[in-house]
């Protein structure tokens, strides 16, 4: 056996305690958190559906839907449910930005690894930008 045989590194599946110091490329990085955006607008797809009857049956129900976000509900207070409305409006907008990269790549045949990992950057600072910003209005900052 030769020494460079010897020498070639060998890959293996990282463990679950690697995770944190392993390096992910942004490409990776915002793969996964289109899979975990996407699971957390499945998880909370009731109170989506709680806020679309809240705000449009009535009146009535419209100002005790804009008081939740005041006073809370259910004994949950008003900075948790605007907390997990901040959550899902980054799911969404995360979800969605990087849905439409992926139908852009598939439509310009854009493969390449510098286009991936431009396109992946723009994706992560697009989204935190824009949640961002309309967390700020949710927290009534402007």
């Amino acid at each position: 056996m030769t020494d460079s045989a010897k020498t070639r590194p060998v890959y293996r599946n990282i463990h679950v305690t690697q995770i944190l110091s392993y390096r992910l490329p942004p490409a990776g990085i915002v793969s996964i958190l289109h899979r975990v955006s996407g699971v957390l607008m499945f998880v909370l797809l009731p109170f989506v559906v709680w806020m679309l009857d809240a705000s449009l049956t009535s009146e009535i129900s419209y100002d005790g839907f804009t008081n939740v976000f005041v006073a809370g509900v259910a004994g949950l207070p008003a900075w948790f449910v605007k907390l997990v409305t901040l959550g899902l409006l980054w799911a969404y907008l995360l979800h969605f930005i990087a849905g439409v990269r992926h139908v852009w790549m598939d439509v310009t045949h854009s493969v390449s690894k510098a286009q991936g990992h431009s396109s992946a950057l723009v994706t992560l600072v697009l989204s935190t930008l824009l949640t961002l910003l309309l967390g700020a209005k949710l927290f009534g900052l402007y």
